[in-house]
């Protein structure tokens, strides 16, 4: 048996918001296609069932179109031999399913366990809410079954976990005759130990949306034969991959070097992907420079390199080192500013960080 393990579509999901709005509506068509391609990569291999581990759309903004939620019940009814195994998420406010026009071939859970069964692989699953007191203790698996168990949430690891609704108790879940817990609401792949028997996994999201889903998207495809499990593998599977990349300025003296470092740092990356550059390490404000951009031409390289990219842009995290004595002459609101911080009995440290402070705020910086 072959099962597909995703989580976190979200489709009609508002895009990433430094995005034009053309190329926002672009992200969201893509969001669609990509599930679609995954189901015809379920055909392709014979997949027999697709878990979705909740958040197949993002309704909490009431952004989910009716053509979006037609389109996916066709794709699920023309492809008749694949189970889709339906967890509903956070994000799934209303879900999208009516009962008169429910496919025969979607199968759903609701706030009690329910279990699906394919001769000896069990799949299990359960809508996590505020009233889930005793919802581990009814959870009952054979031994002798090939037991999948899903669930959407963010996992609990500590020894006094908070009981509270999208929170999963891992300890609560060991010694339950587990095989593979397949978890959605992490938009980042992460896998570890259940216990002796089983594991988890968050297959993470098929698509980033935005600067905090970096790096590489896809599903999880399993391969069970006779109660065992053959094979277990991540397939990457998206449109465009997300990047941050981090550059450390501390070194850097002139434009050139800096341009340098970001052709060198991003030479390998796919032009349909969505960069950042990040600037890290420090830089010093004194009399001759009072910001990054008196350092280094940031927009020289976002116009650079937003025509060869989908979407590119320069960040600017570097730590800044003032040497606040330079300004203590200037006839200046900076200098008057400064002149009253040096009467006060602070310390070296806690006036150069009052003084960068203020500075920043005069030059209508962030504080």
């Amino acid at each position: 048996m072959k099962i597909i393990h995703c989580a976190d579509i979200h489709l009609d999901s508002p895009m990433e918001s430094k995005l034009s709005k053309e190329k926002s509506k672009k992200r969201k068509i893509e969001l669609t296609e990509n599930f679609k391609e995954m189901v015809e990569y379920a055909q392709k291999e014979k997949v027999d069932a697709i878990i979705i581990a909740g958040d197949l759309f993002d309704d909490t903004k009431k952004t989910m179109l009716k053509t979006t939620k037609r389109y996916i019940i066709n794709l699920i009814k023309e492809n008749e031999n694949i189970d889709f195994i339906y967890l509903k998420g956070n994000h799934d406010i209303n879900n999208f399913l009516d009962e008169e026009e429910k496919p025969e071939n979607i199968k759903t859970f609701e706030e009690e366990w329910k279990q699906y069964r394919y001769e000896n692989v069990v799949i299990s699953g359960v809508e996590l809410n505020k009233n889930k007191a005793n919802i581990y203790d009814k959870l009952i698996l054979k031994y002798e079954d090939y037991n999948i168990v899903t669930l959407h949430g963010q996992i609990d690891k500590s020894v006094n976990p908070k009981d509270k609704a999208e929170t999963i108790i891992l300890n609560q879940l060991k010694n339950k005759n587990i095989d593979y817990l397949a978890l959605g609401h992490i938009h980042k792949r992460e896998e570890g130990k259940l216990d002796n028997r089983g594991n988890y996994s968050y297959s993470g999201c098929l698509e980033g949306r935005s600067f905090d889903e970096c790096g590489e998207k896809g599903f999880i495809l399993l391969e069970i034969e006779g109660g065992k499990l053959l094979k277990k593998e991540f397939i990457k599977h998206s449109k465009r991959t997300i990047q941050n990349i981090e550059i450390d300025i501390s070194e850097i003296e002139t434009q050139n070097q800096f341009e340098e470092q970001i052709s060198k740092k991003i030479e390998n990356i796919e032009k349909r992907d969505l960069v950042r550059i990040t600037l890290i390490g420090s830089y010093e404000v004194n009399k001759a420079g009072e910001n990054i951009e008196d350092y280094l031409d940031i927009h020289k390289i976002e116009n650079k390199y937003n025509d060869e990219y989908f979407y590119f842009e320069v960040k600017n995290n570097a730590k800044v080192i003032i040497n606040y004595q330079e300004f203590k002459s200037d006839i200046s609101l900076k200098g008057e500013f400064i002149r009253l911080v040096e009467q006060e009995s602070l310390s070296e440290e806690e006036k150069s960080e009052i003084c960068l402070t203020g500075i920043r705020a005069i030059l209508g910086g962030e504080i």
